[in-house]
């Protein structure tokens, strides 16, 4: 027999448990399939719970709750750090129908963990196609539905749709921090004017659990010009995912998506959008955040990504904002928590701005690629720790890093990395270069430039530059009046040979050339 207790309902071995556990595995995935079981349990479902299983402090949403946003995470709060299962099913019905809307399945691996060790993959040989009209999500898409040519995912693993990209992103269905478990429906399955039932089994937390919520009637306004995201969830979205894959695409007046503090642990990916202003209440009080890498998050085992213009895009940064125009990211902090090549931050596009931002992430902690100004950010990495292939104006920005600040890819057809009045640090006390430009896999960079103006130095090596390896003749590695900390002049005199010192009497033209955003740019970006 069910105990029945107030805010939940626990069950040890009823009727309701057995049928669902024995339902066909196309029942348990997501996608346009996931909705084709009925669970014969709304009556038990309706009946009235009296008490909060022991261990368990509270819930979000609650049980009962009404006016909830369908882009929430489930947050259970125990007594006592919980020991999270190898298996069992999270499963999210229709209250009213019975519809199975959801499943998560702890038996199955979140992502890899080890790299693959593949031959290299070729690049697309036709730009990437971002499709207009209706986008992908988990309900009308299974995910893993390959785009571009692009191989399967692999279905050992976690797989969701996010931002429309078909092929899907791993991730991790709970995670536990401390007292509170997090669950993580699949993107863009529930929906407004709901009432879900949440089942959890046994094997999940060690104990059997069931609650249910109600959602809001409708979203906000589709032509509104700002939204509020608040991981409370008194907001108009609990997710920053869940308000970029509501606003338009291209909206005709900008729109701002505005987000209180918090800690939201997400992955965020959008694609295609222009017009769009992602504004954080406080910098340091606004992290979005997530476990990625490339390893976690590979490119297809067919198509590389990253290099070359329209190429097939990367899942491996904790915030992606891919084939974008005129997208603001302001007072925010974005972190990827793995190590290896894992981006804090992948913004491609144009005429994109991010303004008093801190980007944390390991190899490649942030990767532009086409024209963005940056103002008074924060970047922190490992190696490499700006990639791309610009042009990129940076002002006034804090960038520190363990070994290489850069490794630029930008060919003759636009500018690289420029940055003005910023500051470069090595970190942990050692000492590295500016940038390099090696050969990499039989290709060189023979345009790469990184031209620093009145730039403060700390932990840089004599040569301040390199490796440079095949034609270096095109190399614009140029410095104007870099100082130390104590506001000395460095001593320039090991540079590399590639590299090169301007001074006012001979580059007073090069100089003001380079400190003008618009002139590296191609359009002028608010100062």
């Amino acid at each position: 027999m069910s105990a029945r207790l107030p805010g939940i309902m626990l069950f040890a071995a009823s009727a309701m448990a057995a049928a669902l556990a024995g339902a066909p595995a196309a029942a348990r995935g997501v996608g346009p399939d996931a909705g084709s079981e009925s669970a014969p349990v709304a009556a038990e479902a309706n009946s009235a719970p009296t008490g909060m299983p022991a261990g368990l402090a509270s819930l979000l949403p609650a049980d009962g709750a009404q006016q909830v946003n369908p882009d929430t995470h489930l947050l259970l709060r125990f007594d006592q750090p919980p020991v999270l299962g190898k298996s069992g099913l999270i499963r999210i019905h229709d209250a009213v129908t019975g519809r199975l809307v959801d499943t998560l399945d702890l038996s199955i691996p979140a992502g890899p963990t080890e790299r693959t060790t593949l031959p290299q993959a070729p690049y697309l040989a036709t730009p990437y196609g971002y499709a207009n009209g209706p986008r992908a999500t988990n309900a009308n898409t299974r995910a893993g539905t390959p785009s571009a040519g692009a191989a399967p995912g692999d279905t050992r693993y976690q797989l969701t749709i996010i931002g429309g990209f078909t092929d899907g992103f791993h991730f991790h269905p709970v995670i536990v921090r401390d007292k509170t478990a997090t669950i993580y429906p699949h993107h863009n399955l529930l929906d407004y004017g709901k009432r879900y039932r949440v089942q959890v089994d046994a094997e999940v937390f060690g104990m059997p659990l069931q609650w249910q919520f109600s959602t809001k009637p409708r979203g906000p306004a589709a032509d509104a010009g700002r939204v509020v995201v608040s991981a409370d969830g008194t907001g108009d979205f609990s997710t920053v995912q869940g308000a970029l894959d509501y606003v338009p695409d291209h909206p005709a007046r900008r729109v701002t998506i505005f987000v209180r503090n918090g800690d939201y642990e997400e992955l965020v990916y959008f694609r295609n959008k222009s017009n769009i202003t992602l504004q954080g209440e406080q910098r340091d009080k606004v992290r979005i955040h997530y476990a990625n890498n490339e390893v976690f998050n590979p490119h297809p085992p067919n198509i590389s990504t990253n290099e070359v213009p329209g190429t097939f895009p990367s899942r491996r940064a904790a915030f992606a904002a891919d084939n974008v125009k005129g997208v603001h990211l302001r007072d925010l902090t974005l972190e990827t928590t793995l190590k290896g090549q894992a981006e804090g931050l992948l913004i491609t596009g144009s005429e994109n701005i991010v303004a008093n931002t801190t980007i944390i992430g390991s190899g490649d902690a942030l990767q532009v690629n086409g024209s963005t100004y940056l103002a008074d950010v924060e970047i922190v990495g490992d190696g490499d720790t700006i990639l791309g292939r610009g042009p990129a104006f940076f002002e006034r920005c804090d960038i520190r890093s363990r070994h290489a600040f850069m490794w630029i890819r930008n060919t003759a057809a636009n500018h690289g990395n420029v940055f003005l009045n910023c500051r470069f640090t090595t970190l942990d006390g050692g000492q590295t270069e500016l940038a390099r430009s090696p050969v990499n896999k039989g290709k060189g960079y023979p345009h790469a430039e990184a031209v620093l103006l009145n730039a403060t130095l700390s932990g840089i090596s004599p040569a301040g530059w390199g490796p440079i390896s095949g034609d270096t003749s095109q190399v614009r590695f140029w410095e104007f009046n870099s100082r130390n900390l104590d506001g000395t002049p460095v001593d320039v005199s090991q540079r590399h040979p590639a590299s090169r010192q301007l001074t006012m009497e001979r580059d007073a033209a090069t100089i003001r050339h380079y400190s003008d955003p618009a002139s590296v740019l191609g359009w002028a970006p608010p100062r």
